[in-house]
């Protein structure tokens, strides 16, 4: 018995793709499950950077080569393999692209969270409630859009689960729960539109 648990998105940089790179196997006769692993599933041409590859296919190579092994299937139904360059953004082009990506994270929110105290009037308001207590206006910066600031950052702190490089609890952030959500669906779109247009290597 061979137990075979395809993954269900693998990033690799080579052309030729072996079943150690996109599947975890174990079997009790250590030299089939090792050589179960070197077998070739897929070889990258230059136009294709993509694949998406069926449990079944891998199960067919693993029954081809060794008639005798029972293969159970534990994991993912198909693989989306993307042949990826790891060192193209090396050097000052990567700090270009996180110089680029910090910038556009600040202004942005910055710029939504103005636009969200203009449309809700934040400041009409606390003006409104420090007349309502002191009878008075507000002499420039009050303690309510001091408390108001502090709290706005101290919100988003915890909310985000980050200070600076740290995490402040292990539960996962907003971000990357979205993140994961994300690449759970574009996996699935790109799966299913493999299959549709018969891209995808079946038996």
């Amino acid at each position: 018995m061979l137990y075979l648990k395809c993954k269900e998105n693998v990033e690799i940089q080579k052309k030729d793709v072996l079943l150690k790179d996109v599947a975890t196997i174990e079997c009790e006769e250590k030299n089939i499950c090792n050589k179960c692993k070197e077998l070739h599933v897929y070889h990258f041409e230059e136009e294709n950077k993509r694949a998406v590859i069926s449990a079944l296919k891998v199960i067919q190579l693993i029954c081809k080569e060794y008639p005798e092994v029972l293969v159970q299937s534990i994991g993912e139904t198909d693989t989306l393999i993307e042949q990826v360059k790891v060192g193209a953004y090396k050097g000052w082009k990567q700090w270009i692209r996180v110089v680029v990506v910090c910038l556009i994270s600040f202004f942005g929110t910055a710029f939504t969270i103005i636009a969200y105290n203009n449309d809700a009037g934040v400041m009409d308001i606390f003006e409104k409630v420090y007349l309502a207590v002191l009878n008075e206006k507000p002499p420039g910066v009050d303690v309510l859009e001091i408390s108001y600031a502090i709290g706005l950052a101290a919100g988003i702190i915890v909310f985000f689960n980050h200070i600076g490089g740290r995490r402040i609890t292990k539960d996962p952030t907003p971000i990357e729960v979205s993140m994961r959500n994300y690449e759970r669906d574009v996996n699935q779109t790109l799966i299913e539109t493999a299959d549709r247009e018969g891209l995808e290597e079946d038996v």
